[in-house]
């Protein structure tokens, strides 16, 4: 297995903050806007998105976190049921529009699969996507990310590990994971 750095704890840094200066310029006072981060992992995203907007803008977004594992089209196919996390939104987001945030696009699967489930909550005016690592040339659902920290190319064998976690060193890492002995 061999590792790659792809964003240093700087260079996700800036990343992050050049994300947080797009959303500002689309959505100026965030007054009819909300972020979604997709659980598990863009929820971390999110958090380190509104720290930084908050230190930008002063403002407190209005934000919840999205569980849409019971929305997956492969929920009933799996060996092992995926697990499930909470789902934290004390808002609607009817005539909102919403920013779903997740750390990577790969086949797109994950963000249909949790619009179905955004759609308990309302009918938003608008939805964008907000990602950190977009896998490129391997979409199962034709999507597109607004926001973008990075564009990567990558082989099936391929994955990419984001380490995002408070007060740590946050990285992002592509992983060959194809057998050297093959």
């Amino acid at each position: 297995m061999q590792k790659r750095l792809i964003l240093n704890p700087d260079l996700l840094s800036i990343t992050i903050n050049r994300l947080c200066h797009q959303l500002i310029e689309n959505h100026s006072s965030f007054e009819d806007t909300v972020l979604v981060g997709l659980q598990p992992r863009g929820a971390f995203l999110l958090e380190l998105i509104l720290a930084q907007l908050k230190k930008l803008t002063g403002v407190d977004i209005t934000h919840g976190y999205l569980d849409s594992t019971f929305h997956r089209d492969d929920f009933r196919r799996l060996d092992i049921p995926p697990k499930a996390h909470e789902t934290k939104m004390d808002f609607v987001v009817e005539d909102k529009q919403v920013i779903l945030v997740d750390d990577v696009l790969f086949t797109g699967r994950s963000v249909r699969s949790a619009m179905d489930a955004l759609l308990a909550f309302g009918r938003p005016q608008k939805v964008e996507l907000l990602v950190l690592i977009d896998r490129k040339y391997s979409r199962d659902v034709p999507l597109a990310p607004n926001y973008v920290g990075k564009e990567v190319n990558t082989l099936a064998h391929q994955k990419v590990l984001v380490q995002l976690e408070p007060e740590k060193q946050n990285k992002v890492w592509l992983i060959n994971e194809e057998n050297d002995a093959a």
